[in-house]
């Protein structure tokens, strides 16, 4: 998963983050709740959130190239 966003291009980055957080909110919700199976999915999705929105930040500094 670690290098599973570099081939996406700018919207799809920013579609997949959005994706990512709602995915988020609902494992925090499950946590609260006691119903979570996994709590390690918690990190992993915190971190995906965090490699998408580096490679946003490379889009906007001018680092990577859209591709389109």
């Amino acid at each position: 998963m670690k290098n599973s966003f570099d081939d996406l291009t700018y919207t799809e980055l920013v579609n997949k983050k959005e994706e990512l957080h709602k995915k988020y909110l609902d494992l925090r919700m499950d946590k609260v709740l006691g119903h979570l199976d996994n709590p390690l999915a918690l990190r992993n999705v915190r971190r995906g959130i965090a490699r998408i929105n580096t490679i946003i930040h490379e889009y906007a500094l001018g680092i990577r190239e859209n591709k389109q």
